[in-house]
């Protein structure tokens, strides 16, 4: 959901690794050299209509199954569709911000610009941030997959709604547990991401699929669907909060921005401007599309998973339900590198190891790094059953990733600057704290509800 491809897929024929690299999540114990401008040209580069691809691809994703739930949560459509567009006004000037600072610093991946502008410590912080938004996603991963088989396999076998678990090859813990030894975690071992590539065009014409079925099924929709109570206005100012960890985690892709960036044939910032808003609103239609449909058909029914909320024999949903299986299957083991990375990174500074040392162990580490990722995040999925759980946990990170993180290298960048400062300069460093200090605040008030709920959850249990 949040890196759904390699940048160097779109390179063209030109390039001699094109898609061989996933430098965006590259471990520091691989030295690169950052493409400079001339070599971009000469290499082709990526194009402003690719860019915008790539943006749009790292952006969708099986997020868009939880914004029907998050309209219902705002307390309508009108309150679900203002609350996109005030945090889409931060989400694409936080990717702008993230080239610009990408500049300053001459850095090319999301943590080695925070690292630079903001120093090590806060470095350290985000490089943990992204392994732990990136453990949660997997994690959320294998639960749509639960969620989607367990359909699937009503519709294939004809049994009734709820009943699969009858049979024990049939039980959601063990079709997870199968698609996950089978297909994830063989695709999780590879050093290199490059053969996704293919995979990973499939999984955005799924997401376009899933939005195409919700809207048609709400124009035209079945006898047996019948919405709920269908509220217009929010219940509490707390409600909306809660609905914005989802719509973060939708339309997160910023830690991948900055590598696109850097790829692009002519590095810009206006032309970046540029690639984001018309990449952003893609999104925007998409995921109103889907959460503005899915939530008047079902109203205060719908699911935290749009699609369980369809019954299991419809064939156009079934598709729509494979679909996401194979969008998910190929999206884990990109989100498992990119955590994986990271994780390599923080290790080999700890461990102060050298290069040469550092290659010729890397693939025991790596397979005993991917083995561990595998099965804590299979074994968490299995005991957490609800997706809306784990989203408003590692929702709350993602605006960490698009607000404050990009706020806090906005104020290094131009504290840093020796010009005189003029009216615009405390303009943009106010509109820093501003950032900063939304982003901290949805962090804060919806990680803390979260742990509540689950707390209140566990408590009624008992």
């Amino acid at each position: 959901m949040a890196i759904n491809s390699s940048v160097g897929d779109w390179v063209e024929a030109g390039s001699e690794d094109a898609g061989e690299r996933a430098w965006l999540l590259q471990s520091p114990s691989v030295e690169s050299v950052r493409p400079s401008g001339s070599d971009r040209e000469g290499r082709g580069g990526v194009s402003a209509m690719a860019a915008v691809f790539i943006v749009v691809n790292a952006a969708l994703g099986a997020g868009l199954l939880n914004f029907p739930a998050a309209f219902n949560m705002a307390g309508g459509v009108t309150a679900g569709v203002v609350l996109q567009m005030f945090m889409l006004i931060f989400i694409i000037s936080g990717l702008v911000i993230l080239a610009y600072c990408s500049q300053v610093s001459n850095e090319g991946t999301y943590q080695e610009v925070v690292r630079a502008s903001c120093g090590k410590v806060t470095g350290v912080i985000c490089e943990v941030a992204i392994a732990v938004y990136t453990f949660g996603t997997c994690i959320a991963f294998f639960i749509v997959i639960g969620d989607q088989l367990d359909r699937l396999i009503a519709a294939i076998t004809h049994l009734p709604d709820g009943a699969v678990g009858g049979h024990w090859y049939l039980d959601r813990k063990f079709t997870i547990c199968v698609i996950g030894i089978l297909v994830i975690l063989p695709l999780s071992i590879p050093k290199e991401i490059g053969f996704q590539k293919y995979a990973s065009a499939l999984s955005v014409i799924g997401t376009w699929y899933v939005t195409i079925v919700i809207v048609l099924k709400y124009v035209w929709p079945d006898k047996e669907m019948t919405p709920g109570y269908i509220p217009t206005s929010p219940s509490s100012w707390s409600a909306v909060l809660n609905a914005m960890p989802t719509i973060c985690f939708g339309f997160q892709c910023h830690v991948s921005s900055v590598p696109v960036f850097n790829t692009m044939r002519s590095s810009e910032i206006r032309s970046w401007g540029v690639v984001v808003t018309v990449g952003m609103i893609i999104c925007l239609f998409v995921y109103t599309g889907t959460g503005v449909c899915g939530f008047l058909t079902f109203g205060a029914n719908v699911s935290q998973d749009i699609l369980m909320s369809y019954p299991p024999n419809d064939i156009a949903v079934a598709i729509a339900r494979a679909f996401i299986v194979v969008c998910v299957v190929t999206s884990y083991p990109i989100l498992h590198f990119c955590g994986r990375a990271v994780l390599e990174g923080l290790w080999l500074r700890f461990q102060g190891e050298q290069v040469e040392v550092c290659v010729r162990r890397e693939g025991r580490r790596r397979l005993l790094q991917t083995l561990v990722w595998f099965t804590l995040t299979l074994i968490l999925a299995l005991f957490i059953p609800d997706i809306g759980r784990v989203i408003s946990l590692i929702g709350g990170l993602a605006a960490c990733f698009i607000f404050v993180f990009p706020g806090l290298c906005l104020i290094q960048a131009k504290l840093s600057e020796t010009e005189v400062r003029t009216t615009s300069w405390y303009a943009i460093v106010v509109y820093g704290v501003v950032m900063v200090t939304i982003g901290a605040f949805i962090f804060g008030q919806t990680t803390t509800n979260s742990i509540y709920q689950d707390v209140i959850h566990h408590l009624n249990r008992q």
